[in-house]
């Protein structure tokens, strides 16, 4: 491994192009990096390698269709009536439960409206019936009839007369047609022309009242006659509850009113005196004796009247 260099400078021995001459310590790190690198370089370094294009493999086709379901799935089961798992042997040739319709989050917004363009056109339903002329020049088999007639002179029709067969003779009538039409159009009747306009001022209920009326009035009226029978009713059971008030007890009622009155507008005055209302009782002790001086009052011109009645139902 030891090799002699052959070159202007003798007596140099290189150990492996390290660069360890003989007499002379090792060279630096920096100095052995320099020279790989001189070593390395080469003109054939400067021309870039040919690229080599890798052959593209033939794209991969499963002989399996990619619409077949799944084997053992359980994607398939929308619902919970189905079993858990399906397609257990693989031999579905479609989906065992097929999608359910709106099963997403649907379509964006204002996709769902009808398009103002897409209205339903005249006869895109229905077609009309062509008239002959247009029949007659885009289909005429049309117009073939499917079954004709048997002629008289075919089978079963009778046919012509056979030689030896003699016609009817001497049948001659005496009649004129040409008089017999003169005269049956001069004695003939003129027809009458029929008014088929219907005059609706003859008619037989012209100017009555029609039916209907009649039934809703009649049910009008017992609606009437419920609601009055129901407040005869009514009246009757108040009568009894109404009694007339005697002139005594009407008389001390309101003797009574009338001392009731003077003890408390005596209270009431009593108070009068007083400018400044600065706490709640005196406020509430003023409206409390205001209240009952007003129905007190009220109570009183009512027992004044004569007449009075007494309603027990309240």
């Amino acid at each position: 491994w030891l090799k002699r260099c052959r070159g202007p400078r003798k007596g140099i021995f290189r150990r492996g192009g390290l660069g360890i001459s003989e007499g002379r310590r090792p060279a630096s790190g920096a100095a052995m990096y320099q020279q790989g690198m001189m070593a390395d370089e080469s003109i054939y370094g400067l021309i870039p390698p040919k690229e080599v294009i890798q052959p593209k493999p033939p794209m991969f086709r499963s002989k399996i269709p990619s619409d077949l379901p799944a084997t053992c799935s359980t994607f398939n089961n929308p619902g919970t009536t189905h079993p858990f798992v399906s397609n257990l042997g693989g031999e579905a040739l479609q989906k065992v439960v097929k999608n359910r319709s709106h099963a997403d989050h649907g379509r964006k917004m204002g996709c769902y409206r009808n398009e103002p363009s897409t209205f339903m056109r005249k006869m895109a339903k229905s077609s009309s019936v062509p008239s002959l002329s247009e029949v007659r020049r885009s289909n005429p088999d049309l117009l073939r009839p499917s079954h004709l007639k048997e002629s008289r002179f075919g089978p079963g029709g009778g046919g012509p007369p056979k030689r030896g067969e003699m016609p009817v003779m001497n049948l001659v009538t005496s009649k004129n047609f040409i008089v017999a039409n003169a005269v049956e159009t001069i004695l003939a009747q003129p027809k009458k022309v029929v008014d088929t306009q219907k005059d609706y001022l003859h008619k037989e209920d012209y100017g009555k009242v029609p039916k209907y009326l009649h039934h809703i009035k009649r049910d009008i009226q017992s609606e009437y006659d419920y609601i009055r029978q129901l407040q005869e009713q009514q009246y009757e059971q108040d009568q009894g509850a109404i009694q007339p008030l005697d002139e005594d007890e009407r008389e001390g009622l309101l003797h009574g009113l009338k001392g009731r009155w003077e003890s408390v507008n005596t209270q009431y005055q009593a108070m009068t005196h007083l400018t400044t209302l600065d706490t709640m009782g005196k406020i509430r002790r003023k409206e409390k004796y205001e209240a009952e001086l007003a129905q007190m009052e009220k109570d009183i011109e009512k027992l004044n009247k004569r007449n009075l009645a007494i309603d027990l139902a309240r």
